[in-house]
């Protein structure tokens, strides 16, 4: 552990023998949780006291712990005696505040909503359910949309926590709200697009042109990275639309269908989805009129997408040099200039919405936007 403020302070932590497999900070930034090997237990050391504290049986499944927005409480997922339960600690103190089990045969996942009141816990794919608890470890609703298929694939709350949206791989979304924790509505992911009012950008890709009085031998480096990158644009297509569609293969695990992605933007008007089943595309709803609004169609398989933390503004990447804006202003294709191959596998916005974190396997960059002067 390093200081960005003091270059000569720096800590080691050294679990031993019982082995490390995670790490991440606690909200307030003054402790670190370590998850030893076979998820044996998470010690949390504290960079303030040197003290450590022990929570014994994590979960070990795909979101075992998890803190609320305000830093205030963390739950983290258990497993004993054949069981799942959940245990909700105070994060000032390390306290345990509230231990019950969870009606799931194997817990998969749990997620706070953003204003810390509820907490959703989800089961294995092969059963379909969803439990909602309150903070005092009260069972506030159950859902199952429907039995004896693969379940729930991804889940995620609005940032105003009433709504929660649910990605099954059945290839649909369903909308719970806050008040009833009912089903309000459930949108499709078809393969075309016959609805006239939804807006299609399909990307597609121009070779530049160059004056064959330019080319020299050997070409300049900058004329030799224009010979060889294409670049892309958005053509808006004429409804109905057909998409590439791909058949999931019957007999592997994991595959390649349902609901894999879902983010709310921050002002809560739209829901951006990936059906996995149809690859290159970005579905994009609006959430105040519950309608599809915008599909993307790109040419590559969509690897990640992220919203902007301060207005409604979709980043997208795909695999290649290039990064995507959406806005409900339009679309806009931007190519990385960065020399070799940059392939964008994801990306990340800085808290400020001013600029963004490019990844590849090996390299990274950041990515400035400009502001527009208002």
């Amino acid at each position: 552990v390093w200081s960005l403020e003091q270059p000569d302070w720096h800590c080691k932590i050294d679990e031993g023998s019982a082995g490390l497999v995670a790490s991440c900070w606690s909200p307030d930034g003054r402790h670190i949780l370590n998850t030893t090997e076979f998820h044996l237990r998470i010690t949390v050391w504290s960079l303030c006291t040197k003290s450590v504290s022990y929570i014994k049986y994590p979960k070990a499944c795909q979101q075992g712990k998890c803190f609320t927005k305000d830093g205030r409480y963390m739950a983290v997922a258990e497993r004993r005696d054949c069981k799942d339960f959940i245990s909700i600690f105070v994060c000032s103190d390390w306290q345990l505040l509230r231990h019950f089990d969870t009606e799931t045969q194997d817990l998969f996942g749990i997620e706070w909503a953003p204003n810390g009141c509820v907490l959703a816990v989800w089961d294995t794919c092969l059963e379909y359910k969803i439990l909602l608890y309150s903070l005092d470890g009260r069972l506030l609703s159950t859902y199952r949309a429907y039995e004896w298929s693969l379940g729930i694939k991804s889940i995620t709350w609005s940032p105003s926590s009433q709504f929660l949206a649910i990605g099954s791989y059945d290839e649909k979304v369903r909308i719970l709200n806050h008040v009833t924790w009912k089903k309000i509505t459930e949108f499709e992911h078809p393969a075309t697009i016959a609805n006239t009012k939804t807006i299609v950008y399909k990307e597609v890709e121009k070779s530049p042109s160059v004056e064959t009085e330019r080319l020299s031998f050997p070409p300049t480096r900058a004329l030799a990275g224009s010979l060889f990158s294409t670049q892309s644009k958005y053509d808006i297509s004429q409804v109905p639309v057909s998409l590439q569609y791909i058949k999931p293969v019957a007999d592997r695990a994991n595959p390649k269908m349902g609901i894999g992605m879902l983010a709310f933007s921050p002002d809560n008007c739209f829901l951006a989805t990936k059906n996995d089943n149809i690859p290159n595309a970005v579905w994009i709803w609006d959430i105040q009129k519950l309608k599809l609004f915008v599909v993307l169609e790109q040419l590559c398989a969509i690897q990640s997408f992220q919203w902007d933390p301060r207005q409604p503004r979709l980043a997208v990447c795909t695999g290649n040099s290039k990064v995507y804006l959406w806005s409900p202003a339009g679309c806009v294709s931007v190519q990385v200039p960065v020399e070799g191959d940059f392939q964008i596998v994801s990306l990340s916005w800085h808290s400020s919405g001013d600029s963004m974190a490019l990844l590849s396997k090996d390299n990274f960059c950041v990515c400035y936007l400009e502001r527009e002067e208002v």
